[in-house]
């Protein structure tokens, strides 16, 4: 059962005995209470009167601040305790300067010394804060190690302003109400909710966004887009060839829209496929299309396409209405610049039959995931037909398949190693691993000439012991708020120095330890080395890793690739970037694809995998995560990415970006609590786990023999005769021809 309640909820009043800070509403005073590389100061009103407490008689101003590190802070060391749950709720407040002040960030952290005398900052909450009005801050931490000493503190806001603090709660976080099973009951698979989508109605239940026309006319294509056909089941079922042809578009967001509020289920995954074209206007310049979803004052974007001539296009994607229900949704198709036609024809909006699909992966796993097995069983010396038949009668055969060989990893990130916990979590289930942070170079050579590969070792040597096969994320991250403040300021011959110098310290000091690299991160997303150092600067980083680490398989590692919801990251913008990395003397070992989907659609995300096996390498999910806050839809879209890449020939491993509350990078994404609860995206997961492990139990033919078909990785099988019981071990690796093991008995 997950922990942790409505995010929005206030935690708490100062007066409950649970809170762990003394003195909370400084009833007392400043009892208690420190500046930390500031003073404070206790108040019961300020600007005469117009400040005055949110709650209580008093309120305390953290004044002469110089950094923004500078604030309120309590010790609380005696009064936490590790691998519990703790919920914060501070309200705050800005002052001072003698001006109007813009809202700026204000942060709740958790400064920890541990029993080792290791450092960490814990980020527990942060909102944007004014001086017009008392903000709460609300957040969570958990402690993963013995410590001696903690402090929770409240900073944030820029040298020179006054920070004010009414009350602070810190409580152990309560169990939240178990989410419901979302209700589909009524919910019709794979129709379309688009009213008058074929257009034989005109443009009934269209409208034009904005003050662009409609109008509709023949000659689109007569076949549903492939997602939709694979998601339908349908073979080409035909389309009439009609289209909304739009004109006068004088705003990129003007096109045909439709209303579908009334038509939506709550927590229902849709499907968004169809046929898009530019008109002449677009003079062969490259035009984004994209389906586009409006729910109230919020946007989804239900697909995305770029059109680079005048001919069709399929546009695919997906989404989902998670909050409640809303007033308005509207559906509408926009992207194109200003006075270029825009063409849409086919639209489908459908909601997924995910059951159908797993079916469907099943009988693909099946081919692309099982071998076949013989288990032949003969006599000691008993050579011929009558020996073998001696052998087989009664024999029992009992096969267990221990482990599968297929890579599903996590992240995992130092102090997570001090939470036993969570560190049996991770080797039980998992076999590979990556890194969060403690490899890239921001981490260790934060600054120039100071070395920190502690962390690394550390992680290093966990996975080590327990058989992991890990990836070394990353050697360089292209973006440039990865790239930490030192680098940024070197000259290019400087840059060109410590590029070498941090590839080949790296990959000399762990030469062989790690299997993957992945070598320049989001190379899509970002260009700060490749604009410093020349359009080759990418090929040599691959070339250089290559040398120093011969066996290690070297990656190029990007985003959004596998959503269609990006057009700088496309698959054909991907597949360009590989080749031509390739034709650059770059010895691209494989292709990683992060997954930090939401609302993934299968046919979707097999549609990507299709198009980049065209580059003959292996495909892996890096960074996997999916987000719901309701468990139940978040452990669906798990099974959907797992499914996907398990049953599809190219992909070759799976690792996850985090499965612990707390330690991964989106919300509502984790599939084990902070206090070690399963929820149900973890338990779907360790279904699956054990739906990939075979049983197999019989007896042996006539002819000595026992089939079966089973996933591949290790097994062990006994042989039971009416004298006993010879046990073996045995490995079914991938090949088309059945595997053969010989028993004699």
């Amino acid at each position: 059962m997950a922990i942790g309640g409505d995010a929005g909820r206030v935690v708490g009043d100062g007066a409950g005995d649970d809170n762990i800070i003394l003195n909370p509403e400084f009833d007392d005073g400043l009892d208690g209470w420190a500046g930390s590389g500031c003073k404070i100061e206790l108040h019961d009103s300020l600007d005469d009167g117009k400040v005055l407490p949110a709650s209580g008689k008093h309120f305390v101003a953290a004044t002469g601040r110089t950094d923004t590190w500078n604030g309120v802070q309590q010790d609380v060391t005696s009064r936490l305790q590790r691998k519990l749950l703790y919920e914060v709720a501070a309200t705050v407040r800005l002052a001072g300067a003698g001006v109007p002040l813009s809202p700026c960030e204000v942060r709740a952290t958790v400064a920890v010394q541990n029993s080792d005398g290791r450092q960490q900052y814990i980020s527990v909450a942060k909102s944007q804060a004014s001086d017009k009005e008392w903000v709460q801050l609300q957040g969570k931490f958990l402690l993963n190690s013995t410590v001696a000493k903690a402090a929770i503190y409240i900073e944030g806001p820029p040298a020179g302003v006054d920070l004010l603090l009414d009350c602070l709660v810190v409580k152990h976080a309560q169990k939240a109400t178990p989410a419901p099973v979302p209700d589909f009951e009524n919910l019709e698979y794979g129709a379309n909710i688009l009213q008058n989508s074929d257009l034989d109605d005109g443009l009934n239940g269209w409208f034009g966004l904005g003050s662009c026309a409609l109008s509709v006319h023949d000659g689109a294509p007569r076949v549903l887009p492939p997602m939709a056909q694979e998601s339908l089941a349908l073979d080409g079922e035909p389309l009439n060839g009609k289209h909304i042809h739009v004109t006068s578009r004088a705003q990129t967001w003007m096109g045909p829209a439709q209303i579908i509020t009334d038509k939506l289920t709550l927590y229902a995954t849709y499907q968004v496929s169809g046929w898009v074209r530019v008109g002449g206007q677009a003079a062969g310049a490259a035009q984004n299309i994209n389906v586009a979803v409006a729910v109230d004052s919020q946007w989804i974007n239900g697909g995305q396409v770029l059109a680079r001539d005048e001919r069709w296009y399929e546009i695919g994607g997906s989404f989902r209405v998670e909050s409640k229900p809303a007033s308005r949704v509207m559906l509408y198709v926009q992207g194109p610049d200003p006075g270029v036609d825009l063409m849409v024809a086919g639209l489908q909006v459908f909601p997924v039959d995910r059951r159908a699909r797993v079916k469907h992966l099943r009988k693909l796993t099946d081919k692309v995931r099982k071998r076949d097995v013989v288990v032949k069983v003969t006599a000691s010396g008993g050579g011929g037909g009558g020996g073998v038949k001696a052998a087989a009668e009664g024999v029992e055969v009992r096969v267990r398949q221990v482990s599968n060989s297929f890579p599903l990893g996590a992240c995992i990130m130092r102090t997570n190693m001090d939470n036993e916990d969570y560190v049996e979590f991770f080797t039980k289930n998992f076999n590979w691993a990556v890194f969060g942070n403690e490899l890239k170079w921001y981490w260790t050579e934060p600054q120039k000439g100071q070395l920190n590969y502690a962390d690394a070792d550390d992680l290093l040597k966990l996975c080590s012991d327990h058989g992991m096969c890990v990836r070394g994320h990353c050697i360089f991250w292209e973006v440039d708020n990865a790239v930490q403040q030192w680098v940024k300021t070197l000259s290019t011959d400087e840059l060109s120095a410590a590029v070498k110098s941090r590839i080949n310290g790296l990959l000399t000091r762990y030469k062989g330890k790690f299997r993957h690299y992945d070598v320049n991160n989001e190379m899509l997303h970002g260009s700060f080395y490749q604009d410093k150092l020349g359009k080759d600067i990418r090929a040599a980083m691959f070339r250089t890793a290559s040398d120093l680490d011969p066996d290690a398989l070297l990656f190029v590692n990007d985003y959004n690739v596998e959503s269609m919801c990006d057009i700088r990251a496309t698959p054909e913008a991907y597949i360009q970037q590989i080749v031509g990395l390739q034709e650059q003397g770059a010895p691209v070992g494989g292709v990683g694809l992060q997954g930090h989907v939401s609302n993934p659609v299968g046919p979707v995300v097999r549609a990507v995998l299709d198009r980049l096996a065209v580059l003959g390498l292996p495909l892996w999910f890096t960074e996997l995560d999916v987000s719901s806050a309701n468990e139940h839809v978040r452990a669906d879209d798990l099974e959907v990415m797992l499914r996907e890449a398990y049953a599809h020939p190219a992909v070759d491993g799976v690792v996850l970006w985090g499965f612990w509350e707390l330690f991964m990078s989106r919300d509502d994404a984790h599939l084990v609590d902070a206090e070690g609860d399963v929820n149900e995206a973890g338990r779907r997961l360790l279904q699956l786990k054990r739906e990939w492990l075979t049983r197999a139990h019989g007896h042996a033919d006539d002819n000595g023999e026992f089939r079966f078909r089973g996933h591949h990785g290790a097994y062990h099988v006994d042989v039971v005769t009416p004298t006993g019981k010879i046990s073996q071990d045995f490995t079914v690796d991938k090949d088309d021809s059945p595997l053969v093991l010989n028993i004699t008995v």
